[in-house]
């Protein structure tokens, strides 16, 4: 089996979260010679692969099969493979299913490595991810399987292949403001406590505020407001309590306390209460370390372009990696269709990373 025929496999064995449509299964048998552990927590399907080639580093590639659901659009049926024009569409075809192919073929095909390679996967990505990766390490920990180095194949890439890698990842906290007022009839303001009203003079200040600078590696992080609501939907009723909901992708320089801080210094004189949440830290992996200088030189040799160092977007399974210490980096195909009806990646795409993969392993020291 080549590449472009795994891959189209795995795009027609649907595998909506927390599902892996038999594909686990099917890798254990198509990986000869790797050693496989199953790590199934309440429902989400886990494997990890591994095998030792020498006393060397041990290098992990990492992923998810999970997709999201198909939704409504397409041009073609979301779980067949449907070849068009140098393309492939189907769901996952971004996202991840071609990393997945990519580095899976990679490791079969694998000789001589002087060290650990292997391959961790989850069917929880795309959900809660509650009991995926973060089980899947906690495990390696445990039995001292933890690797050196990990590649994430989540697409990374923006206008060309090979333009970007990704380094890090922003965090993300969740805020929820709630403003206590006091209800009352609309003809007579002077008797209420409008927590609209007390929320204005405010809200230009709070709305898309820049909390830090943003570095080398993140851009600022900033406030966005994400709901505003009160009152009970009448026109003669002032509200007595508003809600307002907010998210911060933020960078290594801004964290939950300095939120509260700047949120007080807006709201000095409300009664109000503040809820944050953070469902992702953030991290940035050393530019300097062999994980990236590896992948960066060898896609510069494969697709004839340095790519960048980014931590652009949303959060990924990489985060987990980073929390033990592991150099994790990502890179993947274009992102351009991820979750989107009709999503598709190219051919040469798929071989080009095949190729980055199988040339990562050689030069990985």
């Amino acid at each position: 089996m080549n590449i472009i025929e795994l891959f189209k496999q795995l795009l027609e064995s649907p595998s909506v979260t927390p599902e892996d449509g038999g594909i686990f299964d099917f890798l254990e048998d198509y990986l000869e010679g790797f050693t496989t552990i199953r790590i199934d927590r309440e429902g989400v399907k886990n494997l990890f692969a591994y095998r030792r080639f020498g006393e060397g580093k041990h290098l992990c590639f990492a992923g998810h099969v999970d997709v999201v659901p198909a939704g409504e659009g397409w041009n073609s049926d979301p779980f067949v493979a449907t070849e068009s024009e140098g393309y492939i569409y189907a769901r996952g075809a971004q996202d991840m299913k071609s990393g997945v192919a990519a580095f899976t073929q990679a490791l079969k095909e694998a000789d001589g490595f002087n060290g650990t390679l292997s391959m961790l996967l989850t069917s929880d990505e795309e959900g809660p991810a509650k009991y995926g990766t973060v089980e899947v390490l906690a495990y390696l920990k445990e039995h001292n399987l933890l690797p050196d180095a990990v590649v994430v194949a989540e697409p990374t890439c923006e206008e060309r292949f090979g333009d970007a890698i990704k380094v890090g990842r922003r965090g993300s906290i969740n805020g929820v403001i709630e403003i206590m007022g006091k209800q009352g009839h609309a003809a007579y303001p002077e008797k209420a406590m409008n927590p609209v009203h007390q929320l204005a003079p405010v809200l230009s200040n709070i709305a898309g505020a820049f909390l830090d600078e943003g570095d080398e590696y993140f851009a600022p992080s900033q406030i966005v407001i994400t709901d505003i609501r009160a009152g009970i939907e009448t026109t003669n009723v002032s509200p007595g309590k508003l809600k307002m909901m907010f998210n911060v992708r933020n960078s290594t320089r801004t964290d939950k306390e300095k939120i509260d801080s700047f949120i007080a210094s807006q709201m000095k004189g409300l009664e109000y209460t503040l809820t944050l949440e953070q469902s992702a830290f953030p991290f940035v992996t050393d530019a300097n370390t062999g994980i990236v200088r590896t992948l960066s030189d060898t896609i510069l040799e494969v697709c004839k372009v340095t790519p960048k160092n980014s931590t652009a977007g949303g959060t990924s399974d990489a985060r987990f990696v980073a929390a033990y210490g592991i150099d994790v980096i990502e890179f993947g195909v274009i992102n351009d269709t991820i979750h989107a009806p009709n999503e598709r990646t190219s051919i040469a795409e798929v071989e080009n990373l095949y190729t980055v993969f199988t040339k990562l392993i050689h030069n990985f020291r």
